[in-house]
């Protein structure tokens, strides 16, 4: 991996896992898409995850055909802005699938100038640890990797210690998104790293339920005889996709406090709260998550940067009850959405 993009990694910023931007024909909306990226970048994104959960994994069917489409779209409007940044973007691209489909999806990721793929793990729902660590090493050999702990509820699999432990011995990883929404399992991951003793492995969450306290908390572990501490720097999340410009500022605040030394402030615990409450609403917790791609896609549709909430499966949607609870969160929330910012701007988004 290019040594500056590994840094930006390693600082931790903010990467929005990309949605897709449908027409009520459920077919692409190029300008729509495009206008996203746009507004993830103007918002202070440090890089974009593409074809991953958010962009819907069924854009990987042989009738649907979208995964390079929207894998190219977002490379071009990732080059267009790092053509005026100091700092090129960090480009994921979601890798899905058995060994087979996993290291066609990584070779197609390097070719499209992508720096790491976000490994899912989902398809090997029976397959044996060693199968697991034999998969990743596979898909490492083609491209970086970005380990990712999906939680079971949408489709992921329980990924014990042990398992961890091992994968951190692949070179090529870079970093792991941590999205069990479990605390013990998260600890299983930080630990795993933290007695690997690699340093150059970012962690990031992915914890959607839990992203401040996430970004707050020092992990602390005694590795032979001595004291060694990780921490959570970024984000790569789903809920991210969202009101971004306001996850980039609160990022800039848990890193502010973390580099000071500062004591946790209680409005910063209420907002980890409020965070945490929103969350519940856009991602459907009520409903084990049935509706959390079309509820983001309401936040985006109330801010005109997507015309409906349409997914590619026309069996997934709102659930009852959603539309209500993600009203609550607007009004018990308002310092938390970036409404005006992107208002402002979504004009100049929207063009071609």
């Amino acid at each position: 991996m290019n040594p500056l993009i590994q840094k930006t990694l390693q600082q931790g910023v903010v990467i929005p896992a990309h949605p897709l931007a449908l027409q009520a024909d459920r077919k692409l909306d190029e300008r729509r898409q495009r206008a996203l990226s746009r507004y993830y970048i103007a918002a202070g994104s440090g890089g974009l995850a593409v074809a991953v959960h958010t962009t819907q994994f069924a854009i990987r069917n042989p009738h649907v055909g979208l995964l390079r489409p929207v894998l190219e779209l977002a490379s071009e409007e990732m080059t267009r802005a790092d053509a005026t940044r100091n700092h090129p973007l960090i480009r994921i691209g979601g890798v899905c699938g058995l060994t087979p489909q996993a290291t066609r999806e990584a070779a197609q990721l390097r070719d499209l100038g992508y720096h790491a793929g976000l490994l899912s793990l989902a398809a090997l729902k029976t397959a044996s640890e060693d199968e697991m660590i034999s998969h990743c090493q596979a898909v490492a050999d083609i491209l970086p990797v970005v380990g990712f702990y999906l939680q079971p509820a949408v489709g992921g699999r329980v990924l014990p210690y042990s398992f961890w432990r091992r994968f951190c011995e692949i070179k090529q990883v870079v970093a792991i998104k941590i999205a069990a929404f479990n605390r013990y399992q998260t600890l299983d991951v930080v630990r795993a790293i933290a007695e690997s003793g690699r340093e150059d492995i970012a962690l990031y969450t992915g914890n959607d339920d839990n992203i401040v306290l996430d970004l707050l908390t020092p992990y602390c572990f005694t590795i032979a005889g001595r004291p060694v501490q990780r921490r959570i720097i970024g984000g790569l999340l789903g809920h991210w996709s969202v009101w971004t410009k306001a996850a980039v500022d609160l990022l800039e605040e848990c890193h502010t406090v973390v580099a000071r030394g500062d004591l946790v402030t209680p409005e910063l615990l209420r907002k980890s709260i409020e965070v945490t409450d929103c969350n519940a609403a856009f991602f459907d917790s009520a409903n084990h998550f049935a509706g959390c791609i079309a509820g983001l896609h309401e936040v985006l549709r109330r801010q005109g940067l997507f015309q409906g909430t349409w997914c590619l499966d026309e069996k997934e949607g709102m659930s009852p009850g959603q539309l209500q609870e993600i009203d609550r969160v607007y009004q018990a929330y308002p310092h938390l959405n970036d409404d005006a910012f992107v208002s402002e701007h979504r004009d100049n988004w929207l063009r071609g």
